[in-house]
């Protein structure tokens, strides 16, 4: 486990616990602004846990690691199209 694992874990549960008091006091803003550090945490643990294989990984993981390196705009892009999918994905769920 590692700090990107570890700091997304905390971000993600600050953001429940913001969420839980935007709906308590009925602060949409602060309810909506929990829910992105909930997403926000939620890549960061994944992220984390990437690395983590990534560590362990064999050659494949060298040349997305290499990738990475020389090319971190892109790799930023990718990360980012793939959480605003997920989270395309999760807002579309309906809890009833």
């Amino acid at each position: 486990m590692n700090t990107d694992t570890i700091d997304g874990n905390a971000t993600q549960l600050g953001g429940q616990v913001k969420e839980v008091a935007g709906k308590v006091t009925g602060n949409e803003q602060t309810q909506a602004s929990g829910v992105v550090d909930q997403i926000s945490g939620f890549a960061q643990k994944n992220l984390g846990s990437a690395k983590d294989l990534a560590a362990q990984a064999g050659p494949l993981a060298d040349k997305a690691k290499g990738f990475a390196k020389a090319r971190p705009a892109a790799t930023a892009a990718l990360v980012g199209v793939i959480g605003l999918a997920l989270f395309n994905t999760l807002r579309g769920r309906s809890n009833g």
